[in-house]
């Protein structure tokens, strides 16, 4: 894997920063939390039901929305890709942890 996740939120702080008519990414920041959260919520609907249905492409395609939007909630909330890369390479590194996860979400 390259170095996707980074440009595009390079880009997605550079749109921040420097507005831009006619920026969707630019919107959402105008828009505030409640509009990037709508967002997440809607293209997390759109991953289930693509998975569901089973197209592989479509999922993909939802993903990468969603992902689109998780990374502007980050640049909102002042989190970079290498703050989410640095918890996962922790995890990784930790063995037995199911406990933990079901602490979280019992119901699963």
């Amino acid at each position: 894997m390259d170095n996707c996740i980074q440009k595009v939120y390079d880009t997605i702080l550079d749109r921040r920063d420097n507005p831009s008519e006619n920026s969707y990414t630019r919107y959402l920041f105008d828009q505030g939390i409640d509009k990037i959260l709508k967002k997440i919520g809607e293209e997390t609907a759109e991953v289930l039901i693509a998975a569901k249905n089973g197209s592989n492409q479509d999922s993909i395609s939802e993903i990468a929305d969603l992902t689109y939007h998780v990374l502007v909630l980050m640049a909102h909330q002042g989190i970079t890709p290498q703050d989410i890369v640095n918890l996962l390479n922790e995890r990784h590194n930790i063995s037995g942890n199911l406990k933990k996860f079901h602490k979280t979400d019992k119901n699963t």
